[in-house]
């Protein structure tokens, strides 16, 4: 028997995991699906307010209830320590949860701000399921606009609005988070983007090709992989002439705004993009590693690269 998908996926408030969990569970046929929050509500009837008040705070709020704040340096780790001890609480709820799906061979999503990278312990499960971990992300803008629309929508986050100061503080914490405990930081773009971009990582397809692209080619090579497919470019492999060893790089990049920013650095930095032009000029092709959502998405990845004739085919 195959051991059983187990897909955690956190983010601030406003980011849209709750969308993205709905359609990831609807895509995988998975029948169940749990909020941290209904988790938080069932601790909350056994554990007093008297005895964990920043359990019955909000996220967002619970650092109102640490005792001694000045040992904090700065507003930004107060809002963290506060959000940390509230998600705390949660947390052995819901890897009660994760170890009964397992029990029962089930496949299971569960979302919610509560899941905190370097918290839960996924570890544990990992000879017993496939675990997947996400944290999605958002700029600043967008964050808002979702969060205000939010608010709007569940006819009960008003008060939220006066926290989106302290929302984004979380949402930095768990990137944070993500980044020191090598969880997948997805970009919240379109519905269908996101939802690709997580199936890219539980369905991983990956290939090896030759490119021949010069640099400034390299922004529609980005382009046709990360922006028009999903892709993500995990790793580029320099073969230099006159050296023995080849020369790696694990990159990982699979989101449009960070590749955009890597152009935009290249196109503005002439040491750097010269650099990059020698770098070419010293090896013939670059074997570059894609991943996608499927193997039909790698094919079409291919078959456009082809096309522009940036693809060396022996």
């Amino acid at each position: 028997m195959r051991k059983p998908y187990v897909i955690l996926i956190g983010s601030a408030s406003g980011i849209g995991k709750s969308t993205i969990a709905a359609e990831l569970a609807k895509t995988l046929n998975i029948k169940h699906l749990i909020e941290s929050d209904f988790l938080r509500a069932v601790v909350r009837g056994i554990i007093g307010k008297e005895y964990a008040p920043a359990l019955h705070s909000s996220s967002y709020d619970a650092y109102k209830s640490i005792r001694n704040k000045s040992r904090y340096e700065s507003y930004d780790e107060l809002i963290a320590a506060g959000f940390d001890d509230h998600a705390s609480y949660v947390i052995p709820a819901v890897e009660k949860v994760i170890q009964r799906a397992i029990t029962d061979y089930d496949d299971i999503v569960i979302e919610g701000v509560h899941l905190v990278p370097g918290l839960i312990d996924t570890e544990q499960f990992e000879d017993e399921a496939n675990i997947y971990f996400f944290v999605l992300s958002s700029d600043e803008e967008s964050h808002k606009e979702r969060f205000v629309k939010r608010a709007v929508q569940i006819h009960r986050g008003g008060k939220q609005l006066d926290f989106f100061k302290e929302n984004r503080i979380i949402h930095d914490h768990l990137l944070a988070q993500a980044k020191a405990n090598d969880v997948h930081v997805i970009n919240a773009e379109s519905v269908d983007k996101t939802l690709e971009k997580i199936l890219s990582v539980i369905n991983k397809s990956c290939t090896t090709i030759k490119l021949t692209n010069s640099v400034d080619e390299l922004e529609d090579v980005i382009n046709i992989i990360i922006t028009e497919n999903n892709g993500c470019l995990e790793k580029i492999t320099y073969n230099l002439k006159g050296f023995k060893e080849p020369l790696m790089r694990n990159i990982n990049v699979s989101d449009s705004e960070s590749a955009q920013k890597f152009i935009k650095n290249i196109n503005e930095d002439e040491s750097k993009k010269e650099y990059l032009e020698e770098l070419y000029k010293l090896s013939e092709y670059r074997q570059t590693t894609i991943c996608a959502s499927s193997r039909e998405k790698i094919d079409k990845i291919i078959s456009q690269l082809n096309e522009r004739g940036y693809v060396l085919n022996e």
